[in-house]
């Protein structure tokens, strides 16, 4: 699989949907995880990222403007001892709850699937970050329809271990703009992790998602070897 810079890939499409980037720093020192939601309708748009104790919520940016919360309002990223959980939706919830109840994260998916947003179905797109001897493997997750038939639920788990420093995968939740939203295809796309700190590489994902429909950021660096972690968090409503 060819490899794509970040800068390169975001250009490549107005409109990813949200997105969940995991990988590894150039020195091999750290995971990184990058998460982020765009919008196009103003229920969508109307969203910021809050710290909610180790990770993160959505909440409504201007609660006056709130239509429908059950898609919108969920807590992306989680953390269970030695595993960060990042997803698109409440099934962070799932993932977490499965596992505390000793299920892997794919058994603890399979009680689930695609949104409830006809026409477009959007995928449930969900990631963890395992980190134990000073290493770390991942996998990352899609739930989607049958190319638009809400009948049939794909089911797609795709495991890391050990992974290449100065690598990451990256998934999405729509293949590209259109209406309906085509679901996104295909494996995880291999996106080059650069040799910068933390407030650089979060600068050149935002900077990069598109203008208009970029919503929100969150960015984290995890140290392999004492599990300290620094994040950030970009709202474009402020």
């Amino acid at each position: 699989m060819k490899i794509k810079t970040i800068k390169e890939e975001l250009n490549s499409l107005e409109y990813h949907g949200r997105g969940i980037l995991i990988g590894r720093t150039p020195d091999a020192k750290k995971a990184v995880i990058a998460y982020f939601i765009m919008g196009r309708s103003v229920n969508s748009r109307n969203r910021i990222f809050v710290e909610d104790g180790e990770g993160i919520r959505t909440q409504a940016f201007d609660p006056s403007k709130m239509v429908d919360p059950h898609l919108i309002i969920y807590a992306p990223v989680r953390v269970m001892g030695n595993k960060t959980i990042v997803t698109n939706g409440d099934q962070t919830d799932t993932i977490y709850e499965g596992m505390d109840s000793q299920l892997t994260f794919e058994q603890s998916l399979r009680t689930r699937e695609f949104e409830d947003d006809a026409p477009n179905y959007t995928p449930r797109i969900s990631g963890i970050v395992h980190m134990e001897n000073n290493g770390m493997n991942y996998a990352l997750s899609i739930l989607k329809s049958d190319d638009g038939n809400p009948g049939s639920v794909l089911r797609y788990n795709y495991a890391y271990n050990n992974p290449i420093k100065g690598e990451g995968r990256f998934i999405h939740t729509y293949k590209e703009n259109g209406d309906p939203l085509p679901s996104f295809e295909g494996e995880p796309k291999k996106l080059e992790i650069p040799d910068l700190d933390l407030d650089s590489f979060t600068k050149l994902v935002w900077e990069n998602l598109n203008e208009d429909n970029k919503v929100s950021l969150f960015t984290r660096y995890i140290d392999l070897e004492t599990g300290k972690y620094e994040s950030r968090i970009v709202n474009k409503n402020k």
